[in-house]
């Protein structure tokens, strides 16, 4: 109960200070070790992908005013949810919940790979031409309240008590500021962190305008379920240097770096032959 309380009390004051905390230090990093030159300045795509950053935030305030930990407290109260029907230690409790959410966020990316009509969505977050932390943070908006309903369905479902949402919170903003990095990592490091750990060169892969490269490596946090589930890539066809990011029909579409075109991309393109079952690869097994 301690755990949930001051989860709740302290929500947005532990959220901001992880993420202002963690974007500093990518960006310091990033500055210091890029992985790749960049193809547009920091001031347009940052200035765009903030931009629909704290667009999101305020739509999803005033759509959902409890937010994520919140409806976790409101679920606990009505005894919904397995882990709210059972006596668990709340470390435990906290750490099963994590898991289990993180598992659900893989599905999550699956399934808008999957369903053409949501990859129309998706593909604003891979359109970014560049990749650096900012990437991991730029969604339709469409995209964010459907993320949140499936979020909340699931912390329903398995009873998340309020301050193991708030820990899986901060570690996907963490985890997603990280893996989308700008940075170089040692290729000792890098394998050591992907036994357990989705690091920016594994996650860069998913990003390549290549479709049967970017159905691969959906995890965001955990690197466990691309393993298990048989999407794990370890590395692109192309250097990571030289590898093309993004998505083929948007390649040099200025709405790509920008916030009002970022809004648009779903409508006016349909991203053909990157859904999975919908790309080359699918019509050459049909055959």
């Amino acid at each position: 109960m301690a755990f949930n309380e001051f989860a709740l009390a302290n929500e947005p004051v532990i959220r901001l200070g992880a993420f202002f905390g963690v974007f500093a230090l990518m960006a310091l990093w990033e500055i210091a070790a890029p992985r790749r030159v960049r193809l547009h300045t920091r001031l347009q795509r940052w200035s765009a992908n903030l931009g629909l950053v704290v667009f999101n935030t305020v739509l999803l305030r005033l759509a959902f005013p409890l937010a994520a930990v919140g409806f976790a407290a409101y679920a606990a109260e009505h005894g919904w949810g397995l882990l709210n029907n059972m006596a668990l230690p709340e470390p435990l409790a906290l750490v099963l919940a994590v898991v289990a959410m993180d598992f659900a966020i893989y599905l999550q990316h699956v399934m808008f790979h999957a369903v053409p009509a949501l990859w129309r969505l998706h593909q604003v977050h891979h359109a970014d031409p560049d990749y650096d932390l900012t990437t991991g943070a730029r969604f339709h908006p469409i995209e964010i309240i459907l993320s949140m309903l499936i979020k909340v369905s699931v912390i329903a479902v398995i009873g998340a008590p309020a301050a193991a949402v708030l820990v899986f919170e901060v570690l996907l903003n963490a985890t997603a500021m990280f893996n989308h990095g700008n940075v170089k990592l040692p290729g000792a490091i890098d394998a050591g962190l992907r036994a357990l750990l989705v690091t920016p060169d594994m996650h860069r892969v998913h990003h390549s305008t290549d479709n049967a490269e970017a159905n691969s490596n959906f995890g965001f946090n955990l690197s466990v379920w691309d393993r298990l589930f048989g999407t794990y890539r370890p590395a692109a066809r192309l250097p990571q240097e030289s590898m093309d990011i993004g998505v083929t029909g948007l390649t040099g579409d200025p709405r790509c770096v920008s916030l009002t075109g970022m809004l648009v991309i779903p409508f006016v393109n349909a991203g053909e032959g990157y859904a999975i079952g919908h790309g080359p690869e699918a019509s050459h097994e049909a055959r």
